[in-house]
């Protein structure tokens, strides 16, 4: 028996869980969980916030751990090896977007969290293609929230090929814009952040911001009007939209991994005007988080946590909803 935490029903505090994981499946890789990172999107499944969770719900899906057993068909993989386990649990393998290595994108793609029990546990279980082999130069007790915090920030510099040469903008300053700040600076760019906590501005800066500003002050805004090559939005709370798309240069982006529920309201000559883009993403495939990892390893990348025993996972979610985590809770199984 598997022993976890587990919402019962959306909203309720986590409790204790057992269930029979069943037989090991020929392709999957079953990890013996030693610490697993929150990221507020477990926060939003056990709250149901986006429609998708079922119950029970066991969340967790920044996992590292050591392989503890594989299917006869898992490859790349030994038994007592150190890996990670990221947002996807799952994916078809044989459609285009798996094929090519955008697994994350399949229709059919599996979340770790949701239909499926995650790492607030003693085991977790994934496909081998979805479990990582961890760098030895990362650091266990840290490095799980790389997995997918990470991996979301470092998924848009590596896909749009951002260049060193361009200035950067980074929204919101917290568990994932202090980890984006850090992949802007290692990439070579000139860093902007922008947050609506003052207080944040010297830590801002420390993570490899070159210059912070409010993201409240309007006027601020707007004295960087085009100047901005790139701007990744990490927030998932309305902002002056006209004002955001104003600071892009011509062929500028604002990319969004921020999940805001409700619409953005830009004009479309705002667009059409400077030749802007809006995107967004989710996390990444494979081949993305592997490179993510190396890169992270290279350049010393991990974020900065705070950490709380397994049984003390419910105090550990009210940290992270108070707003006051510095920056990623990590739950030391």
């Amino acid at each position: 028996m598997v022993k976890a935490w587990a919402v019962m029903a959306a909203g309720r505090p986590l409790e204790p869980f057992e269930y029979d994981p069943g037989p090991l499946g020929s392709e999957d890789v079953e990890v013996s969980v030693e610490t697993c990172g929150i990221c507020h999107s477990d926060v939003s499944v056990i709250n149901d916030d986006w429609g998708i969770s079922t119950y029970p719900a066991v969340p967790g899906h920044e996992v590292i751990g050591r392989v503890a057993a594989l299917g006869p068909q898992a490859k790349g993989l030994a038994v007592g090896q150190r890996v990670g386990i990221g947002w996807s649990a799952e994916s078809c393998m044989h459609c285009p977007q798996c094929l090519a290595g955008d697994g994350n994108l399949c229709a059919e793609n599996v979340a770790t969290i949701v239909g499926h029990y995650g790492g607030f546990a003693d085991r977790v279980r994934a496909h081998w293609q979805w479990v990582f082999p961890l760098p030895e130069a990362l650091d266990k007790q840290t490095a799980g929230p790389l997995l997918c915090g990470g991996t979301t920030v470092f998924a848009p510099f590596y896909e749009y090929d951002i260049s060193p040469t361009q200035h950067v903008g980074i929204v919101g300053i917290g568990g994932l814009g202090h980890l984006a700040l850090k992949f802007a600076k290692a990439w070579g760019c000139e860093v902007t952040a922008f947050t609506s906590t003052d207080a944040k501005a010297q830590e801002a800066r420390s993570f490899g911001a070159h210059h912070v500003v409010n993201s409240r002050d309007r006027e601020a805004l707007r004295a960087r009007a085009r100047t901005l090559d790139f701007l990744l939005v990490t927030v998932n709370v309305p902002l002056d939209w006209p004002s955001m798309v104003g600071m892009l240069s011509p062929r500028g982006r604002m990319h969004m991994v921020g999940a805001v529920l409700k619409p953005l309201p830009v004009l479309a000559m705002d667009l059409i005007s400077g030749q802007r883009s809006i995107s967004g993403s989710p996390t990444a495939g494979p081949k993305v988080i592997a490179k993510m990892l190396e890169f992270s390893a290279r350049h010393g990348i991990a974020p900065q946590t705070e950490h709380f025993r397994m049984d003390q996972v419910n105090e550990a979610l009210e940290h992270l909803k108070s707003g006051n985590a510095r920056y990623r809770i990590v739950l030391d199984a």
